[in-house]
């Protein structure tokens, strides 16, 4: 009778361990993927700082064009 009670408790710690070592592969997984996502986002405002810095300088030869033009004031 007193093995029964510890076979119950084994396998449930057995359980648990195996849940524990799923939840483990899981979050290594999301980790990795946060990862790349985290990479995804460093681009993303790359590109857009990027894309700013050529609007500036669109800006500002459109304003010359104009000056020259004499559609704008000087």
């Amino acid at each position: 009778m007193t093995d029964e009670p510890i076979n119950l408790v084994l396998a449930r710690l057995n359980r648990m361990d195996d849940k524990l070592d799923r939840l483990l592969d899981r979050v290594g997984e999301l980790t990795t993927r946060m990862g790349s996502l985290e990479v995804l986002v460093a681009h993303i405002h790359s590109d857009m700082a990027a894309q700013s810095v050529r609007i500036d300088q669109l800006s500002n030869r459109i304003e010359k064009v104009e000056r020259r033009l004499e559609l704008r004031d000087a």
